[in-house]
């Protein structure tokens, strides 16, 4: 029976009745505790940046175009700014031109803006398995039917993403579009290979598919490698959503869409209907970090002190996780998607480990349906070296101890407690299925 202790929920839409809080927002409340190692939040390490020059160039933004900064702007951004991300694209290998790209207010309203665009209630789309827990919740909040593709260590199973499409051509239906992080993808920490691009490009003209290209992490492989972006393979049929987040600092709220001209179009339309317009001053003051500031330099500088807490997470996991405990070893990025035995559920999980001052994201955040029960994902990037390797602690000695309460109370019955390294791809399937390697093989380790 269902208590409902919402006095309004009768009146609430169908998508807004059932949205639930996001398994990370849910955490913060706790997480940032002192005594607490944080392994939850995505978040880049800042104090890597160097604040006096922020501080002299948001200066420099409202000394010199205050009234601009502090004004209300056009839709799809400045024009000065959208070039200077064009570049920043170039980069990352991904081509645009400035006017086809929408600025928005972080990478996360991009993903939402595109669900609106395409997604009506009951649509397929098809995504990582696992993905993003706010590309979940954008495609959950238009009532998507999102399906979910294995992962391995080269990234989404093409050949099984070609099994799907198959699928629902029985169907007599098609998917609006494909969502992916090919670099170093959130929460799973590996990449897409060269040939499954190739593969995948190849999958949109057959099938005639639209790609939602995630291109967070482009930038931060840990040896500068760059990985080919889909949009260079097939641009008319992909949306590209960018973030600077990752490579200057989330709190300037700053990404951008770059899409075919008809959908950018549209996009700034919905834009407009949610928010009118980005910030000016945000916008100016990222504009003058591109063009003031050794920003490349800067990326390189994350790069290197998060292969450096990569090393340290994969070393103390090696170290101190129990045999029966699975992980990625990525090559950039800042996650690494852990999966544990069977029988262990990392979201009732979650209590005991906080009250052991160490914190996690639980897997069933990163699947729309229920998938995930035995993985959960730890961000490397926000923890000291120290922290790291006192948080890596904490959690394995709570895995040894719910393992031999398993073992004490099933005994020989108890639910598969070993034999996880030899199982291929990335965990999904209800409490478990699948799982990682212990230790995978190339293409999993740190560069």
């Amino acid at each position: 029976m269902r208590l409902d202790t919402d006095p309004y929920l009768s009146r609430y839409a169908d998508r807004a009745r059932d949205l639930a809080a996001s398994e990370i927002r849910a955490l913060f409340a706790v997480v940032n505790r002192p005594e607490i190692v944080s392994f939850a939040g995505g978040m880049p390490d800042t104090a890597a940046m160097d604040l006096d020059a922020v501080a002299q160039l948001t200066a420099e933004v409202v000394r010199d175009h205050g009234h601009t900064a502090l004004q209300y702007g056009g839709g799809q951004g400045r024009e000065e700014l959208r070039e200077q991300l064009v570049e920043v694209m170039a980069r990352g290998g991904a081509p645009a031109t400035p006017d086809e790209l929408l600025v928005t207010v972080g990478g996360q309203q991009g993903l939402e803006l595109v669900a609106k665009c395409f997604v009506d209630p009951g649509d397929v789309v098809l995504a990582e398995g696992p993905t993003y827990v706010g590309g979940v919740g954008a495609l959950s909040s238009h009532q998507a039917d999102l399906r979910h593709v294995p992962m391995d260590a080269e990234g989404m199973r093409t050949d099984l993403l070609e099994e799907a499409l198959a699928a629902l051509k029985r169907e007599g239906r098609r998917a609006k579009y494909v969502y992916t992080i090919p670099n170093h993808q959130n929460p799973g920490g590996v990449s897409l290979s060269e040939e499954r691009r190739v593969h995948l490009a190849e999958l949109a003209e057959e099938h005639d598919l639209l790609l939602l290209e995630d291109g967070a992490y482009s930038l931060l492989d840990f040896e500068g490698h760059v990985g080919t972006s889909l949009r260079s393979l097939v641009p008319d049929r992909v949306v590209y959503v960018g973030t600077m987040s990752k490579t200057f600092a989330p709190g300037v709220r700053t990404g951008w869409i770059a899409a075919p001209t008809p959908v950018r179009e549209r996009l700034v339309v919905l834009r407009e209907a949610a928010d009118l317009c980005p910030g000016n001053l945000t916008q100016l003051v990222v504009e003058r970090w591109l063009t003031t500031q050794p920003w490349e330099a800067q990326v390189k500088e994350y790069r290197a002190l998060y292969a450096e807490k990569a090393r340290t997470m994969l070393d103390a996991l090696e170290a101190e996780m129990p045999a029966e405990v699975a992980w990625t070893r990525p090559s950039g990025g800042m996650f690494v998607w852990l999966t544990v035995p069977r029988g262990i559920d990392t979201s009732a999980l979650l209590a005991k480990a906080i009250v052991n001052r160490v914190a996690y994201v639980p897997g069933r955040g990163f699947f729309g349906d229920g998938q995930g029960g035995d993985a959960l994902r730890l961000c490397f990037s926000y923890a000291s070296v120290e922290r790291i390797r006192e948080g890596v602690g904490r959690l394995a000695e709570l895995l040894q101890g719910e393992l031999a309460l398993l073992r004490d109370v099933f005994g020989a019955d108890a639910p598969e407690l070993a034999g996880r390294r030899d199982e291929p791809g990335i965990t999904g399937g209800g409490q478990g299925g699948g799982g990682t390697s212990r230790d995978p093989g190339p293409g999993w380790g740190v560069a």
